[in-house]
């Protein structure tokens, strides 16, 4: 998990900075009359996709999907487009699957005293 944190931290920072970009062009964007929440979105998937390829970050490799490509960056701008809150939601994901894999790896255990006894008596 410290890997994937580490691999992912640098698409966080940038998705990070980006929300605070867009906090600093939200009274400029609605001082002129724009629609905010469009500019915004734009500035945001552009910002995050040129980071995502004129960096090189990615998100998809370090969870494991290595032949991604250029999906990958597709991916990542999204994603860095979304500041903190899709870097949290694939945190949550990951707190999931964690816990998930200890309660399979938990209810394993339970049940192996009776396989092994089943095996015993099969003999």
């Amino acid at each position: 998990m410290d890997k994937l944190i580490i691999a992912l931290g640098p698409a966080f920072a940038t998705g990070f900075a980006l929300q605070q970009l867009l906090e600093i062009l939200t009274p400029l964007l609605e001082k002129l009359g724009l629609n905010k929440k469009l500019f915004l979105s734009l500035i945001s998937l552009l910002v995050g996709l040129v980071f995502a390829f004129g960096a090189g970050l990615r998100v998809l490799q370090p969870l494991g999907i290595t032949n991604a490509g250029v999906w990958d960056l597709i991916v990542t701008g999204l994603i860095i487009s979304a500041g903190t809150e899709g870097f949290n939601s694939i945190m949550k994901f990951m707190g999931y699957t964690k816990d998930q894999s200890k309660a399979d790896a938990a209810k394993k255990l339970e049940h192996a005293p009776d396989e092994a006894l089943a095996q015993v008596e099969k003999t």
